[in-house]
């Protein structure tokens, strides 16, 4: 397996492998023509104790949608908002506190669409400074943790999580659960929001994870491209 953690902590060499990693899968502004609502997502990539980590939110229970769920932090995109980045920013700012200058951007994966309700969600991957400290908003998110990638390439707390949509027929979602180390609390992260934390590990640590045999993840963007490119039709129908 390729090391992405430079021996170095200084995030400026970490954040030029990331980037390089990560070049050949950002879209850009290539699905912005997709006539769907947007909201996009912020992967915050934190460094601790050497290795690199995701850090995920768990939404309030006061929340009407998903309430108690995992997720990265992230939501709807606003007028007022430039483009994808500015939306997952800002979001994130309102959410945890973080602030847009303690994140480096280091690009946008493939979106994916959601459902009840429906949007395009774009994920943006980002460094955060390793001094950064969350403060929730309790109105928004009940607690913030750190998962180490590795974590998610790994079959030991992994199960797969059967459900049938209309549009797309039977699925096999990831399901993890995760214990932090700290304070002894269990995370189940499963979905959308353990999709991408598979996605961006595979991308990051350049190795697939031991419970997908054959894992491809330029396939799975072809299959994911493909599915946005019909819905793209369909909605001209």
């Amino acid at each position: 397996m390729a090391d992405v953690c430079p021996t170095s902590t200084d995030p400026v060499s970490l954040g030029e492998k990331m980037k390089s990693l990560l070049g050949k899968y950002d879209v850009g502004g290539r699905y912005t023509h997709i006539p769907l609502p947007k909201a996009s997502i912020l992967l915050p990539l934190v460094m601790r104790r050497g290795t690199p980590h995701l850090l995920l939110t768990v939404r309030s229970m006061h929340l009407h949608t998903m309430p108690g769920d995992v997720c990265f932090p992230g939501g709807r995109r606003d007028p007022a908002d430039e483009d994808d980045i500015q939306t997952a920013l800002r979001e994130t700012q309102e959410e945890i506190g973080l602030r847009p200058e303690q994140v480096q951007i280091l690009g946008k994966l493939i979106p994916y669409i959601s459902k009840s309700p429906t949007y395009l969600v774009t994920p943006i991957v980002g460094i955060v400074e390793d001094t950064f400290q969350p403060t929730p908003n309790p109105s928004e998110v009940a607690d913030v943790f750190l998962v180490p990638l590795e974590f998610f390439i790994s079959s030991e707390h992994y199960t797969p999580l059967q459900v049938h949509s209309q549009s797309r027929g039977s699925l096999t979602l990831h399901q993890f659960l995760y214990m932090d180390p700290d304070t002894k609390k269990n995370f189940n992260i499963w979905g959308l929001t353990a999709h991408c934390a598979v996605m961006l590990s595979a991308m990051l640590l350049e190795k697939g994870p031991s419970f997908l045999p054959g894992f491809d993840v330029d396939d799975i963007i072809r299959q994911q491209e493909m599915f946005l490119e019909a819905s793209y039709n369909r909605s001209k129908l």
